[in-house]
């Protein structure tokens, strides 16, 4: 209870001071004195939400992974909440130890020959701590629960729904309801690592296969034997943060403005999104939380991708009708846009041929990285929001993380200062996608086969729709 009073306490005093804010900035004339008022808000508002969010912890830190984007929040809440997405409070080692033993049966000195004490990420579900197990020469990677993190996490969603209620009712026109719903649903999963080690196990195998054995990104893979539902001991994978990646750069003499630069996040971007594109078009089971905590840049260059808590599988229908959403996107053309939200199950208030532009927009703004013509934050609460325009009365949970990864990489990119359009990079996959789709639902077999040809026609295309939902296919250039 003194939880859920704390939320609506603070929570109430955030939201209540940005209303006022409206209200006073009506009467100021002197546009410098209304930036300077708005400023002045948004930091406060900053330390207020970190407070929350560190001193709450749970859902809250999830939270503020999500609102630590560029291109969503304003800059001194991104300045200060960033640093939540993998410096989370951390929990105690004796804790850490008593998890450790009561999941495995048996003193930690058995298990590990070394095991560093201080964690090198900790997060809102688990934490994470460096060690080697005994009669091996790598390093892995222990991932271990926050005790009674599922209890907070449950308890934080409640409250945010009946936020998120007040928030669609008065000043968001978006189904934000259904968003939470799936989250909540998909929550339960982050707490069984023996689920997560079979996701990571299966994207990793599926990327290899499909790009000949070098998937664009680099997967952990887990240690066969040392998984239970609270602790996961997987490969230890050696890289520098992305939110960190600038420094890095300075500290090697390289101008993180510079050409050199600018090439290297491009090609960090490319491949971190092409692997999305395969996962979500190709594949259609995808790692749904690609928060700057997530991802490391290795020596060489190339991008990791970690937790693999919260996945997605779509369904066939649901991942063609993606398919066909990004090629509208990527071909500019409003009225597909229009029949592709209408198949997928997402609904507006206006329709398509009453205001194109406005439409036009809210569908980049929902499923492109980049931002619509002069949009620079996409902020829902804004006064100039298209979503003022045209309202999102329905939206399928099941798209909740196809939005929310989209909305992620945006905020990388934005970050990095290396904006781009997914719908265009994506676009060729998109069409590769529906192309074998039409190619395996219509019937190719001579109308007058050989004896026994038509069985032996049939047994390739089946073994070839297997090969390609599992990666493993690829056509002849």
């Amino acid at each position: 209870m003194d939880r859920t009073i704390q939320f609506w306490t603070r929570t109430a005093q955030i939201y209540a001071s940005y209303k006022a804010l409206q209200l006073r900035v009506q009467f100021v004339k002197d546009e410098a004195e209304q930036e300077r008022m708005w400023e002045d808000q948004h930091e406060w508002a900053a330390d207020k939400l970190y407070s929350l969010c560190t001193e709450l912890g749970g859902f809250f830190l999830k939270s503020a992974q999500t609102l630590a984007k560029p291109d969503v929040s304003p800059m001194p809440w991104v300045r200060k909440l960033v640093v939540l997405c993998d410096g989370a409070p951390e929990t105690p080692y004796e804790k850490v130890q008593k998890v450790l033993e009561q999941e495995f049966g048996k003193p930690m000195d058995s298990i590990f020959e070394r095991f560093d004490h201080k964690p090198v990420a900790s997060a809102s579900v688990a934490q994470v701590h460096r060690a080697r197990v005994r009669g091996t020469t790598n390093d892995v990677a222990v991932k271990v629960q926050h005790p009674g993190a599922h209890e907070l996490m449950m308890t934080d969603i409640r409250n945010q729904k009946i936020f998120a209620a007040f928030l669609q009712r008065f000043d968001i026109q978006f189904d934000l309801l259904s968003f939470l719903d799936e989250l909540e649903h998909q929550v339960e999963f982050e707490f069984d690592f023996i689920k997560e080690a079979g996701s990571m196990d299966r994207i990793s195998e599926s990327l290899r296969a499909a790009n000949w054995g070098k998937a664009p990104i680099a997967i952990p893979q887990s240690v066969p034997g040392l998984v239970t539902k609270k602790v996961l001991v997987m490969d230890f994978i050696e890289g520098i943060p992305i939110l960190k990646l600038a420094d890095e750069m300075a500290k090697r003499g390289i101008n993180p403005n510079g050409a050199v630069a600018r090439m290297a996040k491009r090609n960090i971007l490319r491949d971190l999104s092409s692997a999305y594109g395969q996962m979500i078009l190709r594949d259609g089971f995808f790692q749904a939380d690609p928060h700057p905590g997530n991802v490391l840049i290795n020596k060489d260059g190339k991008v990791a991708l970690l937790d693999y808590g919260q996945v997605k599988e779509l369904g066939e229908d649901l991942r063609l009708g993606f398919a066909r959403l990004v090629l509208a996107l990527a071909s500019n053309n409003v009225s597909e846009i229009g029949r592709c939200f209408k198949n997928l199950g997402i609904e507006t208030v206006q329709r398509v041929e009453k205001d194109s532009d406005s439409f036009r927009a809210l569908a980049i703004l929902m499923f492109d990285t980049k931002l619509p013509p002069g949009v620079a934050i996409a902020n829902p609460f804004a006064d100039d929001s298209v979503l003022n325009e045209i309202s999102v009365k329905n939206f399928p949970k099941d798209l909740f993380f196809i939005l929310r990864t989209i909305h992620i990489l945006r905020g990388l990119s934005v970050g990095m200062g290396c904006p781009y359009s997914s719908s265009e990079q994506w676009k060729p996959l998109a069409q590769e996608v529906l192309s074998d789709n039409r190619d395996l639902t219509t019937n190719s077999i001579p109308e007058t086969p050989v004896k026994g040809e038509i069985k032996v026609k049939e047994l390739a295309w089946e073994r070839r729709r297997k090969l390609r939902r599992l990666g493993r296919f690829q056509p002849t250039p």
